[in-house]
């Protein structure tokens, strides 16, 4: 096992890129749609924007190689949040930005006793999460 560095940062990932054919309205709905998370724009590039908390952990791009986004079947991003109320609002701003639900927000005791969470799909039709950990539902 190598020897452990403290980046001081506690994620496993560095960031998340996902594709977009629409650029323009992509950066609008998740300027949108992640404020409500308390993440804000950090970077912009071109064809490529990111948002996060602290750092760049969250890309929408042009795909580099110039063909068109495609969804991932199975995959989906999955944004923390701090309490239900921030998945609400998560769930309220991106329908209003235009998402389509993919599982209104509520406990999902199959995933854990305190999960809290919804799903939707975002402009180009990759899946979207929030979801934070509320031990209240844990009973």
């Amino acid at each position: 096992m190598s020897e452990e560095i403290d980046t001081g940062n506690p994620s496993a990932l560095s960031h998340v890129s996902l594709g977009t054919n629409r650029y323009a309205e992509a950066v609008v709905f998740y300027d949108a749609v992640l404020a409500t998370l308390g993440c804000t724009r950090l970077m912009e590039h071109e064809d490529a924007c990111c948002w996060g908390k602290a750092y760049p952990e969250f890309w929408v791009q042009r795909p580099i190689d110039g063909r068109p986004a495609t969804v991932g079947n199975g995959s989906h991003v999955g944004f923390v949040a701090v309490d239900p109320a921030q998945v609400d609002a998560f769930w309220v701003a991106a329908l209003a930005a235009g998402a389509q639900g993919e599982g209104a927000p509520g406990p999902r005791p199959h995933y854990g006793a305190p999960y809290y969470g919804c799903f939707v799909r975002d402009l180009d039709g990759h899946k979207i999460e929030a979801a934070c950990w509320d031990e209240s539902l844990a009973g």
